[in-house]
């Protein structure tokens, strides 16, 4: 999901748009009902396939683990999407998180909550702290074409750890079977519900011509793959947003994908080095 407004550029990826899953967990109950096509990961835009999102082929997450990993619910508890904290009043998440899935408009910051310490979604354990201000790529149009990232400026700090984010221009955490941990609170399947608790799994980074063959439109600038050629292990529908995390590094952000954990067809990922200083530069104004 992003935040600005969700209008996708018609025509030009209308193929690859209904075989795209999106992983915004706000879109699954909504497509699902519709149709079984592919898209896994984005946010449910009029005549944009089957999208929905998740972790498959993971295990829950220690209680102690991850303490930066949030989740995003509307005004009335609804939870659709993962975003992790990378400073006392910031999150990074997807840019399709902020947008409404039914509309496309931009979500207001005071229809978004922000869910820190809470592993099982069932409770009422952990910080629920509202949002100020929602940043989104100024070019973003939708998650195909990249550029899906959005900054989520807190109305006051969060009293958890961050995590830390990649560095500007870092290669190293998109090398080609470098590990990296995806963590979300989506489907396990596609076909299953979305988890009530805090779930992770680790999987490989893929090759940008692996990814190409998969995804036609695929911009090796913006994103990048991770999963196994033989699928089993993924992201899915309501992990949208999550955090991507190498060698405790926030590398990237749960985008879009077709189906989930399907063989040749991994999860992308926003290549958050690519946005580093963009997402520094956000102004973060003095609490009071």
């Amino acid at each position: 999901m992003r935040v600005h407004g969700g209008p996708s550029r018609e025509g030009a990826n209308r193929p690859l748009r209904r075989r795209l899953r999106v992983l915004v967990c706000c879109l699954v109950p909504l497509l699902w009902a519709v149709q079984t096509t592919d898209v896994v990961r984005a946010e449910p835009v009029a005549d944009r396939g089957d999208v929905r999102a998740r972790i498959v082929g993971g295990t829950a997450t220690a209680p102690e683990a991850a303490p930066w990993a949030v989740a995003l619910t509307d005004s009335a508890g609804t939870h659709f999407c993962g975003g992790a904290l990378v400073s006392a009043r910031e999150v990074v998440t997807a840019a399709h998180c902020t947008l409404d899935p039914t509309t496309g408009a931009a979500r207001r910051p005071t229809d978004i909550r922000v869910v820190l310490d809470r592993r099982d979604l069932r409770t009422r354990k952990g910080e629920v702290i509202a949002v100020e201000e929602v940043w989104r790529h100024p070019r973003y149009e939708h998650f195909t074409r990249g550029d899906d990232v959005a900054v989520l400026t807190l109305r006051s700090r969060a009293s958890a750890s961050p995590l830390k984010l990649v560095d500007a221009g870092e290669r190293e955490g998109y090398r080609p079977g470098t590990t990296g941990t995806v963590y979300g609170w989506g489907r396990t399947a596609e076909s299953e519900p979305t988890s009530p608790v805090l779930r992770s799994v680790r999987v490989p980074v893929m090759s940008n011509s692996g990814c190409s063959r998969a995804y036609p439109g695929f911009d090796s600038d913006a994103m990048f793959c991770a999963g196994y050629p033989d699928g089993g292990k993924d992201a899915c529908g309501g992990d949208s947003g999550g955090p991507f995390v190498v060698g405790g590094s926030l590398v990237g952000v749960v985008s879009y994908g077709s189906g989930c954990a399907r063989p040749g067809y991994p999860g992308v990922y926003t290549r958050l080095s690519s946005y580093t200083t963009k997402i520094r530069d956000v102004a973060v104004a003095p609490v009071r």
